[in-house]
């Protein structure tokens, strides 16, 4: 919304339309609708099922989930990490904002940090048999969560506990503060 309002500014442009408290709304429930659909048409078509695997260990029965259509469920995480490409690329597009309106740069970060860890998580996810998957699953999880929260809170913790100076509405805003003269 930020670089949509920064751009309507200009004169002659058409953005203004794209301009609007619905908007986000209506993006955010449909990304949210198509998400839900993948994942109920998944459940219902084919649903995971656990599964003895006998040839990861001789004499030891593993019990696993079995994905049944390993094609949805990489639908389903390549559909999020499309969503991560587009706010990766949406937030380094608005990089050159204004300070006093640019958390891009952290999200950018975060995004970056975000697209890493599950393009790392992968190749590790598919060289992984038995229990060793769920650990792959939950420290791409943990990781890339603690990324985003990390990128998003951290700042804005530094500024509010060691900077309060800067957390003000004349710093927002980005003016100067009238200096007082000695008399």
């Amino acid at each position: 919304m930020v670089i949509i309002a920064f751009r309507a500014t200009k004169p002659g442009s058409n953005m203004r339309k794209w301009l609007g408290p619905k908007i986000p709304a209506v993006v955010i429930v449909l990304c949210t609708c198509m998400q839900i659909f993948i994942c109920v048409f998944w459940i219902l078509h084919c649903p995971p099922f656990p599964e003895k695997n006998l040839k990861i260990k001789a004499g030891v029965i593993i019990f696993q989930c079995n994905e049944c259509l390993d094609v949805l469920l990489w639908a389903m995480l390549g559909y999020m990490g499309l969503l991560a490409c587009i706010s990766f690329i949406v937030a380094f597009l608005a990089r050159n904002l204004p300070d006093s309106f640019n958390e891009a740069k952290w999200i950018t970060f975060s995004m970056l940090i975000f697209l890493s860890v599950w393009i790392s998580f992968v190749p590790a996810y598919l060289s992984t048999q038995g229990k060793f998957m769920v650990a792959v699953e939950l420290f791409g999880i943990i990781s890339s969560s603690a990324g985003i929260l990390s990128c998003f809170f951290f700042p804005k913790c530094y500024i509010i506990l060691f900077r309060p100076d800067l957390n003000t509405r004349e710093s927002l805003l980005g003016k100067s503060t009238t200096q007082k003269t000695k008399t």
